[in-house]
C-alpha cells in the first residue's frame, strides 16, 4: 500500500538514505520482531548494529572522527525515517548519538573525541545521558549529584532517574555539581563515566511505553572519574546544555513526525480491511474524517520539523521554532495514536495489535526531552511575557 509520506523536497541522496534505512529496518526489525522485543523489553540491537555497519550513525559527527558530517536536514530525514518504521529504534539512536554523543562531539577534548566517537559511529560504544534526579526532574539547575575534585580527577556521588538506555550503555554522560556554593545555573560540570567503574549501579525501571529503550535509575557511590573524562570546562555546563537543545528537540520532533505517518497508515489499512454492515469501515465518512485528521496532524508535524532543519542549516538559532516543533510533533503523535485507537475500536485496545503500543510509546513525547510545559515557558519568555 502506498506510503502517505511525500518525499518531494528531499534531494536524491536523502531519498536514497530513506530507502536504504527502511530496507535495513524491514530486514532486521520486522513487525513481528518489534512486537517481540517490546514484550521482552529488549534493546533493538540487531537493527542498531545494522545501521551502524551501514555508516548511518556517522551522520551526526564530523568527518575528522570517522563521521559523515550530515546537515540538519540530513539528520531530520534519517530520524524521521527511523520514527516512521518504529519510534523505539529512533529513540535508541537519539540516546547515544544526540543526547549523550552531542556533548562529547561539541565540548569534549580532542583526545576524548578520538577515544569515544569512532566507537559511537561503528556501534561498538553506546552512551546515555544522566541529568534528571528524583527530586529535580525539569529543574536541571537544582540537581544535587556532586563531583568533588581530587588528585587526577573527581569523586562522584548521587542518584539519577529516568535515564533511558543506561542499561545497555558503555559510558554515561553525567551532569553534576562541582561547586556547591555557586548560584543556580552555575557550578555544573559534565563527565563521561565508564559504567564498569566501581560504585556505579544501574536499576531498570518498569515504564508504560518505550520498553525497548526503557528508563533506569543510576546510582553513583564514590565513583572515581579521571580528569580527562570531564567534558568541557569545569562549571560551564549550563551554557553547553543550552547549545545542545536544538539538536535534541529537532530529533524528538522528527521521530514523532515520522511515527505519525506510520500510525496513520496502519489505521488506514485496518479501516480498509475491517468490514461492518457489509462494507469496509473506511467507506464511512466518520472514519474517513478521522483518518484525514490523522494525516493533517502528521503533515503539520513534518512541516514544523523540516522548517527547523532549514533554519539551523542556514545558521539561525531557531529557538522558538525548535520548541514549537517539539510541542507540535510530540503532542500530535499522541493525538494521532489516540484517534487511531478509536478507529480500531476494541481491537485497538487489544495487545495483539500494534495500536496500543503506538499509544503507549507516544505518550512520553510531551514529557521527555524537556517537558512541553517547559517548552511553553521558553516560548512565553521569548514573547516577552
Amino acid at each position: 500500500m502506498k506510503s502517505l509520506v511525500n518525499t518531494t523536497g528531499l534531494n536524491e541522496d536523502q531519498k536514497m538514505v530513506r530507502e536504504a534505512v527502511l530496507e535495513i529496518l524491514e530486514s532486521t526489525l520486522p513487525k513481528e520482531e518489534i512486537r517481540r522485543i517490546d514484550e521482552a523489553k529488549e534493546f533493538p540491537e540487531a537493527a542498531y548494529q545494522a545501521l551502524a555497519e551501514s555508516g548511518f550513525l556517522g551522520l551526526f559527527f564530523e568527518e575528522e572522527y570517522g563521521g559523515a558530517g550530515g546537515s540538519y536536514k540530513d539528520i531530520t530525514n534519517f530520524m524521521e525515517t527511523l520514527g516512521y518504521h518504529y519510534a523505539g529504534i529512533g529513540q535508541a539512536v537519539m540516546i547515544t548519538s544526540v543526547y549523550a554523543g552531542g556533548h562529547v562531539a561539541k565540548f569534549g577534548s580532542d583526545e576524548l573525541k578520538k577515544r569515544i566517537l569512532p566507537g559511537v559511529i561503528d556501534g561498538s560504544v553506546k552512551l546515555a545521558l544522566a541529568m534528571s534526579e528524583p527530586g529535580t526532574g525539569s529543574d536541571v539547575a537544582g540537581l544535587s549529584t556532586k563531583a568533588v575534585k581530587q588528585d587526577g580527577g573527581y569523586v562522584l556521588n548521587g542518584t539519577k532517574v529516568w535515564i533511558s538506555g543506561a542499561h545497555v550503555a558503555d559510558y554515561i554522560v553525567v551532569i553534576a555539581k562541582t561547586d556547591p556554593d555557586a548560584e543556580r545555573h552555575q557550578g555544573l560540570s559534565t563527565f563521561l563515566v565508564d559504567v564498569k567503574s566501581p560504585g556505579v549501579t544501574i536499576n531498570p525501571l518498569k515504564m508504560l511505553g518505550r520498553r525497548t529503550t526503557h528508563a533506569n535509575e543510576v546510582v553513583f557511590e564514590n565513583v572515581v572519574v579521571p580528569e580527562e573524562n570531564r567534558i568541557g570546562e569545569e562549571g560551564k555546563t549550563w551554557k553547553n546544555l543550552m547549545k545542545c537543545l536544538a539538536g535534541e528537540r529537532l530529533g524528538l520532533a522528527a521521530i514523532a513526525a515520522g511515527n505519525c505517518y506510520r500510525v496513520t497508515e496502519d489505521a488506514r489499512e485496518y479501516a480498509q480491511q475491517r468490514v461492518q454492515f457489509d462494507q469496509p469501515i473506511s467507506s464511512f465518512q466518520v472514519i474517513q474524517h478521522k483518518l484525514v485528521d490523522m494525516w493533517l496532524l502528521a503533515e503539520q508535524s513534518r512541516q514544523a520539523t523540516y522548517r527547523v532543519a532549514e533554519l539551523l542549516d542556514a545558521g539561525e538559532l531557531a529557538i522558538e521554532e525548535t520548541s514549537a516543533a517539539k510541542i507540535i510533533a510530540t503532542e500530535n503523535n499522541f493525538k494521532v495514536s489516540d484517534i487511531g485507537l478509536q478507529v480500531y475500536g476494541g481491537s485497538g485496545y487489544a495487545m495483539e495489535y500494534d495500536m496500543q503500543m503506538y499509544f503507549r510509546d507516544s505518550r512520553v513525547g510531551p514529557i521527555g526531552g524537556g517537558t512541553n510545559e517547559i517548552q511553553r515557558n521558553v516560548l512565553a519568555k521569548r514573547m516577552g511575557l
